[in-house]
């Protein structure tokens, strides 16, 4: 468990930090673009909006595995519930309980 956790946060420190090269490789060949002239700004402007169509795909690929993941998290949590009522009801008392401990130490 611990192990796929830390997958996961080494994965999404990768995808972030590529997101931001990408953007950060992005706002660079714009600012050449603007002092470019012709052609080459053109050719530069292009870049950057493939980089940029890249970066967008990217975090719609994230979002659509989020989502994915999501909804199987809803799913399990749904099938353990009509599998095993009894017991979400005691882990919900149990965590109402705690909370309410919680809240009412304040």
């Amino acid at each position: 468990m611990a192990t796929k956790k830390n997958g996961l946060k080494s994965a999404e420190k990768e995808f972030i930090e590529s997101v931001r090269k990408s953007l950060d490789d992005a706002e660079k060949l714009f600012k050449e673009a603007a002092d470019a002239s012709g052609d080459k700004a053109a050719e530069l402007r292009e870049k950057a909006m493939e980089i940029l169509t890249d970066s967008r795909k990217g975090l719609q690929d994230a979002q659509d595995s989020l989502m994915e993941q999501g909804c199987r998290a809803v799913k399990a949590t749904d099938d353990y519930v009509h599998d095993k009522p009894w017991q979400a009801i005691a882990a919900a008392g149990f965590a109402g309980m705690v909370l309410g401990l919680l809240v009412s130490r304040r």
